[in-house]
């Protein structure tokens, strides 16, 4: 029980990440911890004890999923660094309200 309230915490620490930073990069970060704890917590899902905790069994089917996520976490994590470079080129900056401020 204790892994699945960590996994809440990563989940909510790379959300806070998400809503509360106003660092690009920051956002970037907290997008990647936003889904490695989903993947975590599919992983963890995936286990079955039967019974006995020695004796576990794992059911292939989220950890093909969390597979596939993996892959398409990575190629989404690339375009939004290639956003964020893009965005830097242009305003010299990664700070967000300095970028709504210089767009006016």
């Amino acid at each position: 029980m204790m892994i699945y309230l960590l996994c809440l915490i990563f989940f909510g620490l790379g959300l806070y990440c998400i809503l509360r930073k106003r660092n690009i990069i920051k956002m970037i970060i907290g997008v990647v911890i936003t889904q490695y704890a989903v993947n975590l917590f599919f992983v963890l899902m995936s286990y079955q004890h039967p019974g006995n905790p020695f004796k576990s069994t794992v059911d292939p089917i989220p950890q093909a999923v969390v597979m596939t996520s993996i892959v398409v976490g990575l190629s989404m994590v690339i375009v939004l660094i290639a956003l964020a470079m893009r965005i830097y080129e242009k305003y010299k900056t990664f700070d967000i309200t300095r970028i709504k401020d210089l767009r006016e």
